[in-house]
């Protein structure tokens, strides 16, 4: 794009897209997902090369401090990824805790009712059959 005459900040969005690439590639470099270990070789080397350019056009078409900035940038959308993820697995633990405290709770109150019931039918049995 830059060589195209257009602006480095006209292709935020492309960026975006890269770096969500990356991301995923990443990720499945790293959880042996699906794909070769040389394709994704390949495509972890094609991603450094493309971080590689980037740099330089920050670096050189950029203004001063844009690459430390980017470094920067990146590091707290990582950090914001990271809480994100954390907090929805926090809320899920949460929400199967409750649900595992409910159904116990459920299952004592059920087990109360019928020991009562028992012992209720069992004195009426008592009483009932006393008197024969």
């Amino acid at each position: 794009m830059i060589n195209n005459g257009g602006d480095l900040m006209s292709c935020g969005k492309q960026l975006g897209t890269y770096f969500d690439a990356k991301a995923k590639i990443q990720l499945n470099a790293n959880s042996s997902g699906s794909g070769s270990d040389l394709e994704l070789f390949f495509a972890l080397e094609k991603l450094k090369q493309q971080e590689a350019e980037l740099k330089q056009l920050l670096i050189y078409s950029g203004r001063a401090g844009m690459w430390q900035e980017w470094l920067q940038f990146q590091s707290s959308q990582k950090q914001k990824r990271k809480d994100d993820k954390k907090r929805i697995e926090d809320k899920r633990a949460n929400r199967n805790r409750v649900i595992k405290e409910w159904g116990v709770g459920v299952a004592v109150t059920l087990a109360a009712l019928s020991a009562i019931g028992i012992c209720g039918y069992i004195l009426y049995w008592v009483v009932t059959t006393k008197g024969k």
